[in-house]
Parts: C-alpha cells; sequence; structure tokens
C-alpha cells in the first residue's frame, strides 16, 4: 500500500520561541502607557508573592503595574539619553536592579508616597529569611493538629508520637532561633503553626513626572527604615513582656 502524503512524523519537542514576542509585546505595552500616565514609580518588593501582586493590581485598577526583566523594561524607557522615550527616563531605567518593578498612574505623588509607606501586608516566612523571635513549643499534646499529620511532623524533625489519637511533643522544641536563617522545614512549621513572621511590602525608590523629570525620594525611604527600626523595637518589648 503506498504511504500516504499526509503521514509525516512530527517532533513534539519543537516549539516556537515566544520569548522574543513576550519582550517586544512589554516593551510596547511601557511606551503605550508613558502617554496615558503621568507619573512613574520605580518600586523594589520585600518578600514577593505573586498573589499579594494581584491583590495590589486589583487594589489600583485605575493604574498600571509592570513586573519584568529589568533589561526590557530599561529598553522600553530608554537605557542613554540619546534613546530615551522621554527626557530624563533614562536616569530612572538605571536604577532597575534586582527585585523591582514600575507603577504607571496619574494619582498625586504625595499620595502615592503615603499609601505605599503605610502599607503592610503579614506573610508566612520562606526557607532562608532570618527569624524575628524566638519560637519554642512546650511538651505535652498539640490540640492544634490532627492525627493524620502526626507523621509529616515527624519527617520535620519535631519529636512527637500519638496518644490516643492526640498528637503530643515528646519533649520541648525549639522551632526558630531569633536571629537565624529558616530552613525549609522550619519555615513549614511555622505556617503549620499559623506564624506568620515576614511582610509583603513595597517600597518606593525613585519616581518621574511628565514634563517634571526624574526624582529621587529619599526621604520616604529613610522613613520606612526608621519605621522597621521602630517594629523591630517594639518586638523585643513585646518579648521581654512575654518572658
Amino acid at each position: 500500500m503506498p504511504k500516504s502524503k499526509r503521514d509525516k512524523k512530527v517532533s513534539l519537542t519543537k516549539t516556537t520561541k515566544k520569548g522574543l514576542l513576550i519582550k517586544q509585546k512589554m516593551i510596547e505595552e511601557i511606551r503605550n502607557s508613558l502617554s496615558k500616565y503621568e507619573h512613574i514609580f520605580l518600586f523594589t518588593v520585600d518578600n514577593m508573592r505573586n498573589t499579594k501582586l494581584k491583590d495590589l493590581r486589583s487594589e489600583w485598577k485605575d493604574s498600571r503595574f509592570f513586573f519584568g526583566k529589568n533589561k526590557v523594561m530599561a529598553v522600553a524607557l530608554g537605557r542613554t539619553k540619546s534613546d530615551e522615550v522621554e527626557d530624563q527616563l533614562n536616569l530612572l531605567s538605571k536604577r532597575l536592579k534586582g527585585q523591582c518593578g514600575l507603577l504607571m498612574t496619574n494619582k498625586n505623588v504625595p499620595d502615592v508616597l503615603e499609601w505605599f509607606k503605610d502599607f503592610r501586608d503579614a506573610e508566612y516566612a520562606r526557607a532562608g529569611f532570618v527569624a524575628t523571635k524566638d519560637v519554642i513549643l512546650p511538651q505535652g499534646p498539640l490540640a492544634d493538629f490532627s492525627h493524620t499529620i502526626e507523621p509529616h511532623l515527624r519527617r520535620l524533625g519535631l519529636p512527637t508520637s500519638l496518644e490516643r489519637g492526640v498528637v503530643n511533643l515528646i519533649k520541648e522544641y525549639q522551632v526558630c532561633k531569633k536571629g537565624a536563617p529558616l530552613t525549609p522545614e522550619q519555615a513549614s512549621i511555622l505556617k503549620l503553626l499559623g506564624i506568620q513572621m515576614a511582610k509583603f511590602k513595597v517600597v518606593i525608590q525613585c519616581h518621574w513626572t511628565k514634563g517634571k523629570g526624574f526624582h529621587k525620594d529619599l526621604d520616604v525611604e529613610s522613613e520606612d527604615e526608621a519605621e522597621d527600626n521602630d517594629e523591630a523595637d517594639d518586638d523585643d518589648v513585646m518579648e521581654e513582656d512575654e518572658t
């Protein structure tokens, strides 16, 4: 029987490269947004979580967030004075380093700075996060845990046993120590205990305004640092009270 011309082998491993198209689309969207918004804020994120960023986008529906590759966003704005889209945008693009993004908005600059200065959202810490306090579990029953999770607790390092269907801690156990980085097991235990040590925070580093140019928000940065120090002092006071 002759072989059909339509009977061709197609390799499923072959895929079209979409990386370039995605980059070009982001560059186009950023440049198109420049005509719609008066201000561009460059921000960094502490304890990044995609779900939190999604909530933030919903909160700021009348504005636009861009969170992609820094080099791509820099190209969209212009990396040098000769190729910048608007005056002094190259000063903004040069500060696209680390985990950061762009916020384009028509809201007043003081209102934006004030909103993000007060914005904090508690989150579970991940491995590598430096513990903010000591967490010690006393010997005895762990009433909040179902008996079905007891094997998982032992795998995480907790000295547990089942007594009449109740999870018991055989001896006192220190989950983490203040100032020490968390291991994956410690981070999992803290999450099971419902203890949130991390804070999702957006810090405005600098901004650009159409017709006025680039501005670095040093005052906001120093206020955030002072606030963090005050929070650390409050934590120490609380721990002293507890002891």
